[in-house]
């Protein structure tokens, strides 16, 4: 006689209006004092992202991220100063603001710089944790340009053949236009376990695969309980290694921000500021070729790239972002209930209730 499996009771995200989260989130920094400017960025950035399909670098993260401005370690209002270098040149002191805001300035000035100038490359210092790239660089690709965005953070990531944290898993990002309303967004830490996957590792107890972190010996962590304390190591070795060197240099050497140890992080360093440091570069496609041309090309590239498949799909980079980014708009931003429980606690933490559609 065979018996019926044992399925375990998953309780589904649910989902909520835009507008809902947005008045929600708005609510909730006014009250912890952030200023109406950051504010409204960080909550474009966090709900874009949780529509996007990257929950990881939602709304999740607003318990943190005011944690800190309640400390007194991200300012509101930051005091940002933007200075112009030159025709395709600037720098930006984020005032030890928002990394969601100075990467949005950030970004913005150099889309302007470039269609003046054809490109622009804007340097960012004194900020913090940016969320990922794709949100930025997507902005130049809607201006119909190609956007890059670097970022650094605290060392959790060794050296090549190392064994102890000395890069961040600083991510980068790329975007460009393929064509008709097709937008190519690559978006990656250099580390071979991005931060936010690191934590849900350990938030569902799952066992890590070997090749992702070492301990002090240089011998593979597979135990979530053990990563804390373990060096995450770079994507592909010495290739993600060179690349995470590579955003470094741009996002931290030649920006002025915090560099390996004097990053600060976002989760344990509560004695100091973050001083992350971006770099963002913008090129303006029509400076180098008409528009009708390198569409047509972009999207021959498309299509050879999309074809050759002999089993199953293949996708391209942002193809399935696209997709949430869609469904989302259709049928409103998934939250878990993790996050939702989150959300209620901390609205809770600040006097605030919350509304209805967040309750149970």
């Amino acid at each position: 006689m065979s018996r019926n499996p044992v399925v375990e009771n998953v309780v589904p995200d649910q989902r909520y209006p835009r507008q809902v989260l947005e008045t929600f989130a708005l609510e909730l920094m006014h009250a912890v004092g952030v200023d109406d400017a950051q504010a409204e960025t960080l909550t474009d950035n966090l709900l874009w992202n949780d529509a996007a399909g990257r929950a990881n670098h939602g709304v999740e993260r607003l318990e943190i991220l005011l944690q800190r401005v309640h400390a007194g370690l991200i300012q509101c209002p930051a005091p940002i100063r933007f200075q112009r270098l030159g025709p395709s040149a600037a720098h930006l002191d984020a005032g030890h603001g928002f990394g969601q805001h100075a990467g949005r300035l950030g970004i913005d000035h150099a889309i302007e710089m470039a269609d003046e100038a054809g490109l622009a490359g804007i340097t960012v210092n004194a900020s913090n944790f940016f969320g990922t790239g794709a949100y930025f660089v997507a902005r130049a690709v809607d201006a119909g340009m190609i956007g890059l965005a670097f970022s650094n953070s605290f060392p959790k990531v060794a050296a090549h053949d190392g064994l102890r944290p000395i890069l961040g898993t600083n991510r980068l990002a790329f975007g460009a236009p393929l064509g008709r309303d097709r937008r190519l967004l690559v978006d990656m830490s250099t580390a071979a376990l991005a931060g936010s996957t690191l934590r849900t590792y350990q938030t569902e107890a799952k066992a890590m695969p070997a090749g992702l972190a070492i301990d002090e010996t240089g011998a593979p962590v597979t135990d979530p309980a053990q990563a804390s304390s373990s060096t995450l190591l770079p994507a592909a070795g010495a290739k993600g290694f060179g690349l995470g060197l590579m955003v470094e240099l741009l996002a931290g050497v030649l920006t002025g921000a915090g560099m390996s140890s004097g990053v600060g992080s976002l989760y344990k360093d509560f004695d100091r500021k973050a001083d992350n440091g971006h770099f963002f570069l913008v090129i303006d496609i029509a400076r180098f070729m008409p528009a009708d041309i390198w569409q047509e090309r972009a999207e021959w590239l498309a299509h050879e790239v999309l074809s050759s498949a002999t089993a199953g799909d293949v996708r391209l980079p942002g193809d399935r972002l696209e997709q949430s980014l869609e469904d989302s708009l259709v049928n409103g931003i998934p939250l878990s209930p993790k996050i939702v429980a989150s959300l209620t606690r901390t609205s809770k933490e600040y006097g605030l209730s919350p509304p209805v559609v967040l309750s149970d």
